[in-house]
């Protein structure tokens, strides 16, 4: 809800895996092995709305089916001082206030330069 507010573009991976991935799989899943690829430079300029790196506000619907938290957290979000953040190979979720902690945290936790 910040990005949206202050006018910032999304830029939500799981955006773009969505339309990577349904563009692959679509509309014959038979051979799909990857429904959910890992995103690249070259996948951040497909021309989808579901692309919110180059699209501006929401995607046309949703990517998957959101649970209950996700969905009382839409309602009431909290605030915070952070924009960015990246899940680890582990999963866990590393928030930053800043794009250069943003970056650092790409180092650190993705080892991406």
């Amino acid at each position: 809800m910040k990005r949206l507010t202050a006018g910032w573009p999304l830029q939500i991976d799981a955006a773009v895996q969505y339309a990577v991935a349904a563009d692959r799989c679509l509309p014959s899943p038979v051979d799909c092995s990857n429904w959910w690829p890992v995103v690249t430079k070259t996948d951040l300029e497909v021309d989808s709305p579901y692309n919110t790196y180059k699209y501006q506000g929401l995607p046309p619907t949703p990517i998957s089916n959101p649970g209950l938290a996700s969905i009382k957290a839409a309602k009431a979000p909290e605030e915070s001082m952070y924009w960015y953040y990246i899940h680890d190979d582990a999963g866990q979720i590393h928030y930053a206030a800043t794009l250069e902690e943003h970056n650092s945290n790409i180092r650190k936790y993705l080892g991406k330069s």
